[in-house]
């Protein structure tokens, strides 16, 4: 089997009357890996619309109204639950191997019979911005990536997130002081030279989950690069917005993402 080879579809009770949801079961580096799909009722082609969600084993699920929410406006939309979860084979690994998992949504939005060819985006949600950002650098058939209170450095998140410190040591096998090449390899940050995709960062600066130093130091690395990227700083927002602001802002990625 290919990777992103889909081994089973269930259709999967939609909200929407225009929005068919599915559960997925796809290929992935020689594992059954589950996720959800969202693709509009009508025919036509549409855009794809990779979505990575934040968190880890049940922080940060994959939302159905959000897959909605996206593919509303004009995009075949699948979200990997990455490997380990909702009955996928495999461990979540915090942006390690699971990354394949991104890769193969790729793979399986680009075999999709209502996705342009040529015309697929990512977006990353928290830890998803790590995902979507090693996507782009992995495959350069991303036409752009977008990073929504993500995280770009996965020592800083293991220094600022005194929380998370036990789960990142037993998933990543120790500490970076300890092992600092396995959070260099989780870190797009030193890998941006192979990103050919235009990139929009998204960040509140008073996240207090994904500090705002990970929107700088992306930036300040891409322009360093000569990479194409585009800022939305939010002075007033944390980790997340309110319903309404970030309704607008969706419209507004999404056109931005379309025009790119």
């Amino acid at each position: 089997m290919k990777n992103g080879e889909i081994i089973e579809k269930f259709k999967y009770p939609s909200p929407h009357p225009e929005i068919e949801l599915f559960s997925v079961t796809y290929y992935s580096n020689g594992l059954r890996i589950k996720g959800m799909l969202a693709e509009p009722t009508a025919d036509g082609e549409y855009e794809g619309f990779l979505y990575l969600r934040g968190g880890i084993k049940n922080v940060g699920k994959v939302r159905a109204g959000r897959l909605i929410q996206f593919a509303s406006e004009g995009f075949v939309v699948f979200a990997p639950y990455y490997r380990g979860n909702k009955g996928g084979e495999g461990n979540e690994d915090f942006a390690g191997e699971d990354r394949y998992d991104a890769l193969g949504g790729m793979e399986l939005l680009k075999n999709h019979p209502k996705t342009a060819e040529g015309r697929i985006h990512v977006f990353g949600f928290s830890r998803g911005g790590v995902m979507a950002l090693l996507t782009g650098i992995h495959d350069h058939d991303v036409c752009s990536a977008v990073t929504w209170g993500g995280v770009s450095d996965m020592e800083l998140t293991y220094y600022e997130r005194e929380d998370l410190r036990r789960m990142m040591k037993r998933v990543i096998g120790g500490t970076p002081a300890k092992y600092p090449e396995r959070y260099k390899w989780r870190t797009p940050l030193y890998s941006l030279e192979q990103l050919l995709a235009p990139v929009l960062i998204i960040h509140g600066e008073q996240d207090g989950n994904v500090s705002f130093d990970h929107a700088v130091k992306l930036e300040k690395r891409l322009k360093e690069l000569g990479k194409s990227v585009e800022t939305w700083y939010y002075k007033e927002y944390t980790h997340y917005f309110p319903p309404k602001k970030n309704r607008e802002i969706v419209r507004r990625l999404t056109h931005w993402m379309k025009t790119r």
